[in-house]
């Protein structure tokens, strides 16, 4: 699971925090829309869709500020679908995680020649990290937020963690809090302060688990039946990765139809490879299809 799917765990399971928190609304009625709009790229990061009362909040973790489309777009994108399908007032925001000097991440706003869209990015290293110490929900966004000590803040929170009676969610943000401060802390100072006995229950952890062997075992056979052991043979390695593809789709998600199919064999290797792994993410056919529009 990235450093973005836990964001996103964690909005889907407490969405009235992060309400209360990008709206300023105590909203009660709050309902996580299907990604029937979902059309993000292979290895995309994670968006969110919540009906808020009468408005949808469109929510987004980004560790990195490149994507494709890029940003700006794809913002203009959803929030044109979402008006189309809804109707109802939008407020997009996009999170991100980890500090960059890229102009992606200053710009508020898609530009054209006759539109101009604008949308709210949140930089975390810019928030005062003592604003995420008062809901324990917000608490692994504290450490990659503003502070002059990183590891005090990590041991502030590791205490706070600590004294959570509800064993579930405690489990839940030890897992989350170590995975967010990887993106800024030594790996061995937050096992140092983190328990994984108390992380071993978690959803989260579980998850991480299940993915690991998932995409072991798939490198294994990408590598054995793409990669190959004679270099230069492309296209039968691209004949094994297609097979594979096919074979996994029609186990999780269903037959693929000829047109769909002739799609992926437009794809070079090295997509192939990652559309592979990203199968397992897919929850239907349609999730596939809207993929390989971005992808060819």
């Amino acid at each position: 699971m990235s450093f973005d799917n836990v964001c996103k765990f964690l909005a889907e399971q407490y969405p009235q925090v992060f309400v209360k928190w990008l709206l300023d609304s105590e909203e009660t009625s709050i309902k996580l829309l299907k990604t029937e709009l979902n059309v993000n790229p292979i290895h995309a990061d994670s968006v969110l869709f919540l009906r808020v009362g009468k408005r949808i909040l469109h929510l987004e973790f980004q560790t990195e500020p490149k994507s494709k489309p890029p940003l700006p777009l794809r913002m203009l994108d959803y929030y044109v679908r979402l008006k189309r399908k809804y109707n109802y007032p939008i407020t997009q925001v996009i999170i991100f995680l980890q500090q960059s000097n890229s102009e992606v991440v200053f710009k508020e706003q898609y530009e054209d020649e006759n539109t101009i869209h604008k949308y709210r990015i949140i930089r975390l290293w810019e928030e005062e990290a003592t604003s995420f110490l008062s809901e324990p929900i917000l608490y692994p966004f504290a450490v990659l937020a503003k502070t002059e000590s990183p590891q005090q803040i990590l041991e502030e929170v590791a205490t706070k963690v600590n004294d959570i009676e509800e064993k579930e969610l405690q489990s839940d943000l030890m897992t989350s809090v170590s995975i967010l401060a990887g993106l800024k802390l030594d790996k061995n100072l937050i096992q140092s302060l983190l328990k994984e006995e108390i992380m071993r229950s978690s959803v989260i952890y579980q998850e991480i688990k299940k993915q690991g062997k998932i995409e072991g075992k798939l490198e294994g056979k990408i590598e054995g039946k793409i990669e190959g052991k004679i270099e230069g043979k492309i296209e039968g390695k691209v004949e094994e990765a297609f097979n594979l593809i096919l074979k996994i789709s029609n186990q999780y998600l269903g037959e693929i139809e000829e047109i769909l199919a002739n799609k992926i064999k437009n794809l070079s290797l090295e997509k192939m490879e990652e559309l592979t792994v990203a199968l397992f993410e897919f929850d239907c056919l349609e999730d596939l299809e809207l993929c390989l529009e971005y992808n060819t």
